[in-house]
């Protein structure tokens, strides 16, 4: 098959946005001619330097960003989202002229991970498939009592671009057009649906390579671990880690248990506030962001990850840490809650904030006094990651559902053989 993938967010060695669509793209190539759309921005000197190391014959790159926009897209978060909805538009373009010289089978939009935003290559005249996409997701409306100014304000303007989004005319035709919708989570599925989307189905974008996964494996269950809990993000209103605080405090775990918290954010401060007006100073330890492979030995040491993000369509911190074997605590939202299961770790539900800091709390607790538990979740939690999460699996997936997707379309014969 030929077929067209659409990532403007695209670069080796990431496991952001920029690491779904360079994996998307190699692995689908393993198979198939691929040929991705993206911007030489970012991705294109790390993506090169990989491809003289590591040749993929079947992968082609097609780099192109808006003409005489220069590095006007770096001016603000506006100005970045500006500059995303104009690439697409330009992407139908150059498309289509590409279309006409190589004949594609199948069109996927891959990356941004954003449902709220058209994919123009919806208009080519062969299979389009969107995502998986995300955003939907929201904080429950009880837990904005505990953000500051700054972050109300932050998820008024979120809704706000949300609903001009979901009203944008070309984004409705976006996923009406696709033949099959992938959405990050529940709740994205079901924005996707209202705004008329057929055949919708939740797929986690996250996932790891083959040799990561053997990488983290090395490392020991979490049985014999220090008692110490970590969380890892930026520290933002909605990531949640206040609540993660509150529970570590209310646990009430003896004095040599830990708790890390990895990263920086505008939320810092008022962090360690919340840390001195608790009385848990000296159990609590601040690091800032890492190289991964630092982190992840941190990480390692740690018999459990906490992370109690309110709203968020990925997780991939939730994904290492099951690997390492390491059980995760979340809140029952998001990409998170997808990830893992009452198997691996505890979701817990978000009613209000109190009752999620004493979920949290119970599910500290439980791990802290049963390390047979914390072992048992951790070696579930591998078993997992390898079977749904790992890079390899999901590209033989996604070629599954090209040729079904191409048989259903009439593309090609039922009697083709499968890769």
């Amino acid at each position: 098959m030929k077929i067209l993938i659409s990532a403007y967010a695209c670069e080796p060695g990431r496991g952001t946005e920029l690491g779904v669509g360079w994996n998307t793209a190699r692995e689908v190539a393993r198979y198939h001619e691929v040929w991705v759309l993206t911007r030489p921005d970012d991705g294109r000197e790390a993506i090169e330097a990989e491809l003289a190391v590591n040749p993929v014959p079947n992968l082609h790159f097609i780099y192109f960003t808006i003409p005489v926009w220069g590095d006007g897209w770096k001016m603000g978060q506006g100005a970045f989202q500006i500059h995303y909805y104009l690439w697409q538009i330009q992407a139908f373009f150059v498309a289509r002229k590409l279309h006409r010289e190589i004949g594609f089978d199948l069109v996927h939009h891959v990356t941004f991970v954003k449902y709220s935003t058209p994919s123009f290559l919806c208009l080519l005249p062969i299979p389009f498939i969107l995502g998986p996409v995300g955003g939907g997701e929201s904080a429950p409306k009880s837990f904005s009592q505990d953000f500051s100014r700054r972050g109300k304000i932050y998820e008024f303007l979120r809704s706000l671009s949300r609903w001009i989004g979901e009203r944008d005319p070309f984004t409705r035709m976006t996923v009406r057009r696709s033949i099959l919708n992938w959405a990050t989570t529940a709740e994205t599925a079901e924005r996707m649906t209202k705004m008329g989307a057929k055949n919708v189905e939740v797929l986690s974008q996250v996932g790891l390579l083959p040799e990561e996964v053997t990488y983290l494996e090395q490392f020991p269950l979490a049985d014999a671990a220090p008692l110490r809990f970590i969380s890892v993000g930026r520290f933002l209103h909605w990531k949640g880690f206040h609540l993660g605080l509150r529970a570590f405090a209310e646990a009430n775990l003896p004095k040599e248990a830990e708790y890390w918290l990895i990263g920086n954010g505008a939320e810092q401060e008022r962090l360690q506030q919340l840390v001195a007006e608790l009385g848990i100073a000296n159990q609590v330890k601040f690091l800032s962001e890492m190289p991964r492979d630092e982190l992840l030995q941190k990480l390692g040491t740690c018999l459990a990850l906490v992370h109690p993000s309110l709203h968020e369509s990925g997780g991939f911190v939730c994904l290492e840490a099951m690997a390492l074997g390491r059980p995760v605590i979340c809140l029952d939202l998001g990409g998170p809650s997808v990830q893992v299961t009452k198997e691996t770790g505890f979701k817990i539900p978000a009613t209000d904030p109190q009752q999620a800091v004493t979920g949290l709390a119970q599910a500290m607790k439980s791990l802290a006094d049963d390390p047979q538990l914390r072992s048992r979740m951790g070696l579930a939690g591998r078993q997992r990651v390898n079977q749904l999460f790992n890079w390899e699996t999901k590209g033989k997936f996604l070629i599954d559902v090209y040729e079904k997707v191409l048989i259903q379309t009439g593309e090609i014969d039922a009697g083709s053989n499968s890769p």
